[in-house]
């Protein structure tokens, strides 16, 4: 199955951002969510679409889409605590501040290639993980701040996490910031909670804000539990949508909603709030 297949909203997304001059790829990404390993496909395919010299289709068979595709692409560069590490690091559980200086070095000098640095983690297996502040810690992470903020042209940063939250703060103001659902297509998004309450709230109107709040707070389920079945609909949604790429937004606000869940804020602050940014 081709990767725009799987992930059609997000594959739209950055084709159309690499082929219209007038929206500008953001030099520093970060996806988020359960399927790292969905999270590490796609970022590969937008280092292979920045650097292919033919059409970018997914069947591309020039040098660069070669390389990218066998992992073996001299300005593609996968960063992990196993991963790429200069001769004299001895670290083995954690991205380390030499890792970070090596980066630095090999922007330096200049290159007929884009370079993308795919920030992650691994396994002993090889198996793809999320960042976390045990194996990607502040020092490493404040020690790119700088090249992040101020990218050269030709550099782009992805960033894989499962949470957010696992990823310093400074990184992520600095970075856009992208829900990677399941690459599974057959996956079905359970949201019988909500059904008849919430589902088509893109139709709702504003001046029904609070009391559709109110429904929501009514239901007899654990909030978490509430709002991960609004979620789930909004990504069955987006699975019937593809190109309807403000979804993606909504479905940033509802990992948003389920921090301050997991925070202690009071239901009806969380649904209040929630609403007042979803129904518009």
């Amino acid at each position: 199955m081709r990767l725009s297949d799987k992930y059609p909203f997000l594959t739209n997304y950055f084709t159309e951002a690499l082929s219209n001059q007038n929206r500008a790829l953001p030099q520093s990404l970060l996806f988020y969510g359960n399927d790292l390993e969905a999270q590490y496909i796609l970022a590969k395919e937008i280092a292979r679409m920045l650097n292919c010299k033919e059409d970018k289709s997914d069947n591309c068979e020039c040098l660069n889409c070669k390389w990218i595709n066998e992992n073996t692409h001299p300005a593609v560069m996968t960063i992990s605590r196993i991963d790429n590490k200069p001769d004299d690091d001895d670290t083995t559980t954690v991205i380390s501040t030499k890792q970070s200086q090596m980066i630095k070095e090999i922007l330096v000098s200049a290159s007929e290639f884009h370079r993308v640095f795919i920030f992650c983690d691994k396994d002993d297996e090889g198996n793809i993980l999320g960042l976390n502040p045990l194996n990607f810690q502040d020092k490493t992470a404040n020690s790119l701040l700088k090249i992040i903020e101020e990218p050269q042209p030709g550099v782009t940063f992805i960033f894989l996490t499962r949470y957010i939250d696992d990823v310093l703060s400074t990184i992520v103001s600095r970075s856009q910031c992208f829900f990677v659902p399941s690459g599974n297509n057959n996956e079905t998004y359970d949201y019988s909670l909500i059904d008849g309450i919430f589902t088509d709230y893109l139709t709702f109107e504003r001046k029904n804000v609070f009391e559709i709040s109110q429904k929501l707070q009514n239901i007899e389920a654990p909030v978490t539990d509430i709002l991960s079945s609004i979620q789930n609909y909004i990504l069955q949604l987006l699975k019937q949508n593809p190109k309807r790429t403000d979804l993606i937004k909504h479905i940033e606000i509802l990992e948003e909603a389920k921090h301050q869940a997991d925070l202690g804020i009071k239901p009806i602050n969380i649904f209040d709030d929630m609403c007042l940014k979803l129904i518009k």
